[in-house]
């Protein structure tokens, strides 16, 4: 599969700005650089700014405009997951395959370390739109898309259902409400953003808007699947962690059969929401697709 070699080729790319970006581990508020880079580096698949990069990619031919975008998104799901990891949340031990942020520098250093990576996100874009003042309104907008998609509209406001639902048997719109906003919200800002900054047309845009509903929505069952099935060793994490701590989930609504059929229902729709875009290089973004509901980690 092209995927493969492009999230290798991707990963690379945005890692090197990312080094590039994040403060150096110097100065009074060293240990909170040297917390925030942790976690960064840890791995991970890079999955929000790829989209990012490949979606501007295809629509004007050119990552580099995106990049503080694809930047931010990834600082913005990493201090989502420090967070998660706390004794206050999820109270993981391991992410990535190495010992959560709260492990090594303590919880209070983890919320820090959390707030910074989230601060320093808009930091990055916000300067972004100082340096592209020619295409200002389209940075603007992805701006005011990413903001919302990760504030108590999105991804917060869907932990907020989440914690309030452990413990509880919730409903299916409860629960895709969960899904929708806790996940998928910024894996499809990321989509949204990398279009918007590219120059993608009114037609693209909502085209694009369901490809990253769709994939957003698959990855999470996916993960919810994973956290069934899988095993330490492929996901770097503890698993049955979902179970442990009574979430929601689609497995504990629907059943493993209904869920693994429902991500192949999702690829192809995000599949068939890309065809109205007249470029070769969908090709890569269909494939994702599919790869997303089928990986193992």
């Amino acid at each position: 599969m092209v995927i493969k070699d492009e999230l290798t080729k991707f990963k690379a790319i945005i890692e090197d700005y990312l080094d590039e970006v994040l403060p150096e581990e110097e100065g009074y508020q060293n240990e909170i650089f040297k917390a925030m880079r942790y976690s960064v580096f840890a791995g991970g698949k890079r999955l929000r700014p790829f989209l990012t990069l490949k979606t501007c990619e295809i629509i004007c031919g050119d990552y580099k405009p995106a990049l503080p975008f694809a930047a931010a998104l990834e600082m913005i799901h990493t201090y989502s997951l420090i967070h998660d990891d706390l004794p206050a949340m999820d109270n993981d031990d391991f992410r990535r395959g190495k010992p959560t942020n709260h492990k090594v520098y303590g919880e209070g250093m983890s919320v820090l370390a959390g707030d910074g990576l989230l601060n320093y996100a808009y930091e990055i874009m916000t300067k972004s739109l100082a340096e592209n003042g020619d295409n200002l309104d389209r940075y603007v907008k992805a701006l005011s898309i990413v903001s919302n998609a990760s504030g108590i509209y999105g991804m917060i406001g869907g932990q907020v259902a989440d914690i309030l639902s452990e413990d509880k048997k919730v409903d299916k719109d409860t629960l895709d409400f969960i899904h929708k906003n806790k996940t998928s919200a910024l894996i499809e800002a990321a989509v949204l953003a990398g279009g918007i900054i590219g120059g993608a047309t009114d037609e693209e845009i909502v085209a694009l808007k369901e490809y990253g509903q769709s994939i957003g929505l698959g990855f999470q069952i996916r993960d919810d699947i994973l956290d069934k099935i899988g095993t330490m060793e492929q996901l770097g994490k503890d698993i049955g962690s979902d179970e442990g701590n009574n979430k929601a989930t689609y497995l504990s609504l629907y059943g493993l059969d209904f869920s693994i059929n429902k991500t192949k229902e999702l690829s192809n729709k995000a599949k068939n929401a890309l065809k109205i875009i007249g470029n070769n290089e969908i090709i890569v973004m269909q494939e994702l697709a599919e790869y997303l509901v089928s990986r193992e980690s």
